[in-house]
């Protein structure tokens, strides 16, 4: 599941009736649940909102996903 540039992990756990979500990929732990995956798809949406909003708060730059890729530069050989 992706939201905003965000990636998460779903499970399901039967015994309570509940979609379980933790956002991966980023050192801050970011995680959300619903009943249905309408619900859980809200929820994620919310918990993203809600860390970017917090991040502002503290005057913090909000962790993004790391994107696999590496960069590197090299000045032109003369």
């Amino acid at each position: 599941m992706t939201h905003d540039g965000y990636v998460a992990i779903i499970e399901r756990d039967e015994e309570a009736g509940l979609f379980h979500g933790e956002v991966i990929d980023t050192r801050d732990v970011l995680t959300f649940q619903g009943r249905t995956l309408d619900d859980l798809r809200a929820a994620f949406a919310d918990t993203v909102t809600d860390y970017v909003e917090w991040c502002r708060e503290r005057g913090k730059r909000p962790e993004r996903p790391y994107s696999g890729n590496f960069t590197v530069r090299l000045s032109p050989a003369g």
